[in-house]
């Protein structure tokens, strides 16, 4: 009989884990999905990095210990000075307490003055100093002028004392090529960094004004979704009331078109939270009729012009839905008419009304039992405006010449309909 051992959950996950480590130490098996990963984690350099680089001093203090310069205490004082500076210089660059003032600045003459004394006065290895200071002057630097002007100086500094030293044509050359490059490649690398958290930045600022312009659009399609549906149901209540004492079986009809809006709305609604919710032009004008009907409106519908895109017929159906709605609920209107009219590559939708008009002085009456009315402009106009907008129309509203209130969308169709 063989039996079959199981590893603990946190055995298996700690080989997981491990295993998953494995993975990412074998660099040359990354795809650009794991290299993508690894920049998203990168962190922001610190200035630790370079201190190892102070390993150059071995050299000139190999020199000190075995006595092959003049004064080996006050050599090994000015290294030791030099080291000191030199980690403040890099710490104070990376600091956020510092590194926007002055002090790294001053750090960095304070280290290129110990430098150079101690590159004139003993040569040798001590020229090696020359490299750590360009590597300072690659962290402090915030600019390019002074960096170039900075890696100059230290350069031609260090051809000139190599020189003196008479090092020879091709080790002065790397040395002044070496200090050079150094600092320049430093700055480079801390540039860089600062260009990746720049854009991750950036990309978290877009991510996050992507999720707040697809709230406002959803929050759009509500408003303007339940306002409309609303705004029928409490129409057709108020008329299922008035006529229930005198003429029950119209009162039930009345109840019956509540009952097929709300069901209609439900549907629209799961729609519009999956995202593919599609106005129609054709039923919101259907709707347009028997909401102002209902309400003892008289509506006239006028449409000329050829078919319209579906986009286009979406976006009309929606200025068809929030301005019949303000026509129900604010305008005390005894007459409407919707026009809409196609031509030349454009569509107009007009709705007009002979109501009390955008700003009336005395707000309407509110009939018997219902409360009275809100202004009538609000969020809906607003968020078609918005609207169309995006899509390259108009909304504009206001007073009708004859007296009411007027809303008129204009949108682009796409193509010349004129032909």
């Amino acid at each position: 009989m063989t039996r079959t051992r199981t590893k603990p959950a946190g055995t298996a996950e700690a080989d997981a884990e491990a295993e998953g480590k494995a993975c990412r130490r074998m660099w040359w098996r990354r795809g650009p999905e794991d290299f993508e990963q690894e920049i998203e984690h990168l962190k922001a350099p610190d200035g630790g990095a370079l201190i190892p680089w102070l390993l150059m001093v071995i050299g000139p203090g190999a020199d000190i210990l075995k006595g092959e310069v003049a004064l080996p205490w006050l050599a090994g004082s000015g290294l030791l000075l030099f080291c000191v500076l030199y980690v403040a210089t890099v710490r104070s660059s990376f600091s956020e307490r510092w590194r926007r003032g002055r002090v790294p600045y001053q750090l960095l003459g304070a280290l290129g003055a110990v430098m150079l004394a101690l590159a004139i006065g003993y040569g040798g290895n001590f020229l090696l100093l020359f490299v750590l200071t360009s590597l300072g002057a690659g962290c402090v630097s915030r600019s390019r002028r002074f960096l170039g002007a900075s890696l100059t100086l230290l350069s031609a500094s260090a051809g000139v004392v190599s020189s003196l030293h008479h090092e020879g044509f091709w080790s002065t050359t790397s040395l002044a090529y070496g200090t050079f490059l150094s600092g320049f490649v430093v700055s480079l690398i801390i540039t860089l960094f600062q260009a990746v958290a720049k854009l991750k930045a950036t990309r978290q600022e877009l991510a996050r004004n992507a999720v707040a312009e697809e709230r406002l659009r959803f929050s759009r399609d509500l408003h303007d979704l339940l306002g409309h549906t609303l705004s029928v149901v409490v129409v057709k209540a108020e008329a299922a009331r008035r006529l229930a004492p005198r003429n029950m079986e119209a009162a039930l009809t009345q109840v019956g078109d509540i009952e097929a809006v709300g069901r209609q709305a439900l549907t629209e609604i799961r729609e519009a939270v999956t995202g593919y919710r599609e106005g129609s032009l054709a039923t919101e004008l259907d709707r347009a009729r028997s909401a102002l009907a209902a309400s003892d409106i008289e509506v006239v519908v006028q449409e000329s012009g050829p078919p319209l895109p579906p986009q286009t017929e979406a976006l009309l159906g929606w200025v068809v839905r929030e301005g019949v709605t303000n026509v129900v609920r604010h305008s005390g209107a005894a007459r409407a008419r919707i026009e809409l009219h196609a031509a030349d590559g454009q569509a107009r939708l007009t709705i007009t009304d002979d109501g009390c008009g955008p700003a009336p002085a005395t707000p309407p009456r509110p009939a018997a039992g219902t409360t009275a009315t809100l202004p009538r402009t609000g969020t809906g106009l607003r968020g078609l405006t918005e609207r169309l907008a995006s899509a390259g129309g108009s909304l504009t509203t206001g007073p009708s010449p004859s007296g009411g209130f007027r809303v008129t969308a204009v949108l682009p169709t796409g193509e010349d309909t004129a032909g």
